[in-house]
């Protein structure tokens, strides 16, 4: 936050001479005034990053100043400095839209707390960034946190290159947007990025949809389909998800990262990529080869830089950024009037435990901006949404591979461990359901009634 410019308004000089030492001491910009008029005045020739005023006042109050500064500036924070005569008037200013307000005396942290949080809720106070061009290549990340400095500082010195990159991190945790910000700071900004997820295609499609077919090769096959390989020629094929890849499409992958070459399914000649991969992954790969689930020779080709995203947790200084930056999109998404979070609903936030990373930061968003009645959101509406169960926080490939799990145990159950039966419920040939099975660390002898149960 420091560097944010702040105008402060009290009539007092010394309170005044106080505040503005202290804030200073804070690493803050302070432009101080006596009035509301003569804060106008000010507010017209600069705009800050939060404005922070008595309520009394001579002339105009503060009350008055800020239906002045909400009228010209509607995103603008104000917080409000108030004696116990003046509470009410206070209390009832917040649901119009103030960001809170203090009491007298107030406590010096706690003043501070809540002036960083209005600023990051506000977002103005981007001192830190590293200018346009960075900015430009990583605008969708949201972040000042050092762990996620770190990662973009690397993520754009591997971009300049053309090596393949490979993104570990938890689900939820901006895998893609990382993709997407390294081929923008690369050479091949300037042609296709092409996104994949290799788990949320069937398998007996992936292949097509990654190499492409010709007309006649299957099925279905009705015209040429050139395939992501070939969409993504010239720029970033992006295969998140890699860990969840069928073994026997990882060699053709392979073949292909070897020769630069991709044959469509039913073709009888390849044709020249110049593509270059960027995948993730929520896997361990390493626990993943030695199960024989993942090609090792794969793995190398594909983890030339590794780059490993924190989780949410492990950026507790973002969640206040990406709160608001999610309220500001959602609120005009749904045209609700929602312009920040009470300071109690802020610190809910920002002491949750986010097992879903920023996904699931962004669902709770959105609830509560879709079920929000005043323009700042209220730490019970944050609460409801915080006790939502895991489930709204699961990747699509996550659900997918549990219920798909979960069919198979109760399939064997079914039918004692016998796999022909177990398949032919399932209406899959006997080959593809062991694959399932060895894919989920199932085995027939678990569920047979003269062996171990299942869980």
């Amino acid at each position: 936050m420091t560097g944010a410019h702040i105008l402060v308004v009290d009539d007092d000089p010394d309170l005044l001479r106080l505040l503005s030492m202290r804030l200073t001491g804070a690493g803050y910009r302070v432009t101080g005034t006596a009035s509301a008029e003569e804060a106008l005045v000010k507010l017209a020739m600069e705009r800050p990053q939060l404005v922070l005023s008595d309520v009394q006042l001579p002339g105009k109050d503060g009350l008055a100043l800020f239906d002045a500064i909400r009228a010209q500036h509607p995103s603008l924070p104000v917080i409000l400095l108030t004696a116990h005569g003046t509470i009410p008037d206070a209390v009832e200013a917040t649901s119009r839209g103030v960001f809170t307000y203090l009491t007298k005396p107030f406590d010096g942290k706690a003043l501070l707390d809540v002036i960083a949080n209005a600023i990051a809720m506000e977002g103005a106070a981007d001192t830190a960034s590293d200018g346009g061009e960075v900015e430009a290549w990583r605008a969708e990340i949201v972040s000042r946190s050092n762990r996620m400095a770190e990662v973009l500082a690397e993520a754009k010195l591997v971009a300049a290159s053309d090596a393949s990159v490979l993104i570990r991190g938890e689900s939820g945790s901006g895998k893609e947007l990382v993709a997407q910000a390294i081929h923008r700071a690369s050479p091949r900004s300037g042609h296709p990025f092409v996104a994949v997820n290799c788990g949320a295609i069937p398998e007996n499609l992936l292949e097509s949809e990654l190499f492409g077919h010709v007309k006649g090769a299957f099925t279905g096959a009705v015209a040429n389909h050139p395939g992501l390989f070939q969409a993504a020629n010239g720029g970033t094929l992006f295969l998140d998800e890699i860990g969840d890849m069928p073994v026997a499409l990882q060699v053709k992958l392979l073949r292909v990262l070897q020769e630069r070459m991709v044959r469509p399914v039913g073709a009888s000649h390849a044709v020249p990529v110049d593509v270059r991969i960027l995948s993730a992954t929520h896997r361990d790969l390493d626990l993943a080869i030695i199960d024989g689930s993942f090609r090792k020779d794969l793995y190398y080709r594909l983890n030339v830089v590794s780059l490993s995203l924190p989780t949410l947790a492990e950026r507790r200084e973002d969640i206040p950024l990406l709160a608001a930056h999610f309220l500001a999109r959602l609120a005009l998404k749904y045209g609700r009037k929602v312009n920040g979070f009470a300071p109690d609903a802020m610190k809910a936030l920002t002491t949750a435990s986010w097992p879903g990373n920023v996904r699931q930061l962004h669902n709770v968003v959105e609830q509560v901006t879709a079920l929000a009645t005043t323009p700042l959101v209220p730490l019970a509406l944050v609460q409801r949404a915080l006790r939502v169960p895991s489930v709204e926080v699961l990747s699509y490939t996550e659900a997918r591979t549990r219920f798909e799990r979960d069919y198979l145990v109760g399939l064997l159950k079914i039918t004692d461990g016998n796999v022909a039966d177990a398949a032919r419920l399932a209406d899959r040939n006997r080959t593809e359901f062991y694959r399932l099975m060895q894919k989920h660390g199932l085995t027939p002898g678990l569920f047979r009634s003269d062996g171990s149960v299942a869980e």
